[in-house]
């Protein structure tokens, strides 16, 4: 058996908010929509991977995602216009990620990073 993908499922009863926020804002592809579920991705390739943390790394909770972008500031720009809440950061941290916390329409938080 091999995994070929790994899908976060994150329930709503707004999902023009999640549009906005991970396709508008962020930039992701909607998949699919049907109505009941939107699915936002990439076409690109990307790496599967779960993280099991105790905590969120210098101090922070745990996020409930991390999305890797090309730009991290351009990402928190575009939030910060789109007035979502950042809840930490930027920062640049000892591990090589430079990142920021944001929480969704949803109330998720969202660790939006890049590798320096």
């Amino acid at each position: 058996m091999k995994v070929r993908r790994i899908v976060a499922n994150i329930a709503t009863h707004d999902t023009a908010a999640a549009r906005h926020f991970y396709q508008d804002v962020l930039g992701l592809d909607v998949l699919m929509d049907q109505g009941w579920i939107v699915t936002c991705g990439s076409a690109e390739t990307m790496t599967v991977q779960m993280s099991f943390m105790t905590e969120g790394g210098s101090g922070t909770p745990v996020p409930d995602l991390s999305i890797e972008v090309d730009d991290v500031d351009a990402a928190f720009d575009a939030m910060t216009a789109a007035r979502f809440t950042i809840e930490y950061g930027p920062a640049d941290e000892p591990w090589g990620v430079r990142r920021f916390f944001v929480r969704d329409p949803f109330g998720r938080l969202v660790n939006i990073l890049s590798h320096r």
